[in-house]
């Protein structure tokens, strides 16, 4: 096993005064490695990543959403408006409420959102939390599968460790078809289970791995459940993340590309050709660091454009106006 390389530096008045480490690999459309740095083949957790292999497994088991919906089942979305009524909406064809949800309390991820709801004195709930669209999903396609939701030792404290029959448990067939599917788009065994920050397991896979799923989700045919995944979220980049995200600008003006963020300073993509990336900053402050690594990535791929301009460099503040940047380290993108 190699180490974490420097991806990304911040400058501050041409003075480099903190890196942001990690790893980052590419892979072709056969799922070889094509190109990597740092930790590519041992496990890691793709965090929200993981996303579109959740879909995967509820579309193989009848789960019924049209294209935006199934991009908010793989999103980890905004908390904006069209958000909230999309998982009300997936819940409702269980003919459940938001109360079945069993995700944390939390604030709406979009600045503009979470302000308003801080203004109209409004708690953190449920539904704002950025995984309640996929919590909704695992909800339906349980429910269509005769498959219990809540198990009855905890269905009256949300906040209690899950039983056998909840559908959070790694026990349970729902999650079971998900770790199936997890496999299945890696090309591995998943080597470790955990607890994601939304309640849900969480399956450890190589970043090689990770690579390889989102270059197969890319370059599916768009009848394939796969293909359905990508497409959604290529037509609906904003129920995939956000009006304002860095994901939905990726989606939109690259061709093809198909991407997701995940916790703890993970992207991954994958192109319309096959090829895969996968990106893990080591010290889990993806903000900063994981798109300039992504567009650089690209670049390195002969991908151009304004989109690649605008997320290669962000800015570093002094004062409040721009005296620096946070850039993809030029030893290793050149």
């Amino acid at each position: 096993m190699t180490e974490p390389v420097i991806l990304a530096d911040v400058v501050r008045n041409g003075f480099v005064e903190g890196h942001h480490r990690g790893s980052v690999v590419v892979t072709e459309p056969d799922g070889t490695v094509s190109w990597s740095a740092g930790i590519v083949a041992e496990p890691m957790f793709p965090r929200s990543s993981n996303k579109p292999m959740q879909a995967l497994a509820m579309l193989r088991h009848g789960l019924p959403l049209e294209a935006n919906l199934l991009a908010l089942a793989a999103a980890s979305h905004s908390g904006e408006q069209f958000h909230l009524d999309g998982v009300r909406e997936i819940l409702a064809k269980a003919d459940l409420d938001e109360s079945a949800l069993r995700t944390p309390v939390a604030y709406p991820l979009d600045e503009d959102a979470h302000a308003a709801w801080i203004r109209a004195d409004r708690e953190p709930r449920q539904v704002a939390m950025n995984c309640s669209g996929k919590h909704a999903a695992m909800i339906l396609t349980s429910t269509l599968n005769g498959w219990q939701i809540h198990d009855p030792v905890t269905e009256n404290d949300p906040q209690a460790r899950w039983g056998a029959d909840d559908y959070r448990s790694p026990g349970h067939p729902l999650q079971q078809a998900i770790r199936t599917a997890v496999e299945d788009t890696a090309g591995e065994k998943v080597s470790y289970v955990a607890v994601d920050g939304c309640g849900a397991p969480i399956f450890a896979i190589s970043l090689a791995g990770l690579a390889r799923s989102f270059g197969l989700f890319a370059a599916a045919a768009p009848d394939t459940d796969e293909g359905r995944i990508a497409d959604a979220f290529r037509a609906h980049p904003e129920y995939a993340s956000g009006t304002k995200r860095d994901e939905a600008d990726f989606i939109r003006q690259v061709d093809g590309l198909f991407c997701k963020v995940g916790a703890e300073g993970v992207y991954a993509a994958g192109l319309a050709d096959g090829r895969g990336i996968a990106i893990k900053v080591e010290d889990g402050d993806g903000k900063r660091a994981r798109e300039v690594v992504l567009a650089a990535t690209l670049r390195r791929l002969g991908i151009t454009g304004d989109v690649i301009d605008r997320h290669i460099s962000l800015p570093v503040l002094g004062g409040g106006v721009r005296v620096g940047e946070t850039r993809p380290n030029p030893e290793l993108f050149g």
